[in-house]
């Protein structure tokens, strides 16, 4: 029988969770736990894992800002170092508790990304630390850096562009046709765009791609059977936080988008799930980590499907 392939995206805030101090060890443990929920996958399944890397790169940043001699790495290089940071421990934890034999392998991945997309005009990603007004003023002039307020300080927001192409798409083909388990996409994939030089000259952007749109694209090109998501909720909810509040089961692309749900969270979760599903007629789905086998079976989380199959209707 042939093995499902699933691709797993797992959110920056599943593995160092809001609560959290910003240390090694914290991320350690929570990747630990990641990777036993994983190992069932790995061991049965042709596995794919891309994750996020919002709190990390927000640590590096403020980092950087603490040391002023030189300039802060961009945003690229960032997303590289974050790629290798955590891949490396997901690498190493998942290997602790998968058979020896079952390899892994992790792929710094590029993206390429449109320089005249919209995005670039109205950049909507907060990152690094927050200023007060003068300070905020005084960057904004010396580097050309865009700040908005979020909630009483202000703070650097970058574009968010589509992801248009993931360069590393055939040797990630190659790793799963020979049974590896790969992580990669990390954070969305590194931002790159092509200089107007005639040369195919590939640079590095300042920008963050959004990694459940890049994940969406990874599993859609592997041709994925499921692709999910996987964060700190248990699902998508109808009035999250009021006394209506109700989780959504099997649900239809159409179902979904007659709803809207928060931008900085669940929104766009839901659109790259819908994505998947009207470009592959596969399912989608989005839950816990800790569910993940029953999220696998469909009897846990948001599954998104073209049709919903009659025995799962409620």
């Amino acid at each position: 029988m042939e093995k499902l392939t699933i691709v797993v995206a797992l959110g920056g805030n599943a593995l160092l969770r809001r609560s959290d101090p910003m240390t090694a060890e914290a991320q350690r443990a929570n990747v630990k736990i990641a990777a036993q929920s994983l190992a069932p996958l790995a061991e049965t399944c042709n596995l794919v894992v891309a994750h996020g890397n919002g709190p990390q790169v927000g640590l590096l940043a403020l980092q950087a800002a603490a040391y002023t001699d030189v300039e802060p790495y961009p945003l690229d290089v960032l997303g590289a170092q974050t790629q290798g940071m955590i891949a490396y421990m997901v690498e190493q934890e998942l290997g602790n508790v998968i058979p020896f034999e079952k390899h892994i392998a992790t792929l710094l991945t590029m993206v390429e990304v449109d320089p005249k997309d919209p995005a670039f005009d109205n950049p909507t990603k907060f990152v690094g630390p927050s200023y007060e007004k003068a300070a905020a003023d005084l960057l904004a002039e010396q580097k050309g850096w865009v700040f908005k307020l979020d909630g009483g300080q202000w703070r650097r927001v970058v574009a968010s562009p589509e992801p248009k192409r993931i360069f590393e798409m055939e040797p990630i083909r190659w790793l799963v046709e020979k049974g590896a388990v790969v992580i990669c996409a990390g954070g969305g994939g590194i931002p790159t765009v092509y200089l107007p030089d005639g040369q195919r000259t590939l640079v590095g952007i300042e920008a963050v791609i959004d990694k459940d749109l890049a994940s969406e694209l990874l599993a859609r090109e592997l041709n994925a059977d499921l692709y999910v998501m996987a964060t700190d909720a248990e699902g998508v909810c109808l009035d999250w936080g009021t006394s209506e509040q109700c989780q959504l089961g099997w649900v239809t692309p159409e179902e979904l988008e007659k709803h809207e749900f928060p931008a900085g969270s669940m929104g766009p979760k839901v659109e790259a799930a819908c994505r998947f599903v009207k470009a592959t007629g596969k399912r989608a789905a989005i839950g816990r980590l800790a569910d993940i086998a029953a999220i696998v079976a469909g009897d846990a989380g948001t599954n998104i499907v073209a049709e919903v199959p009659a025995e799962r209707r409620r």
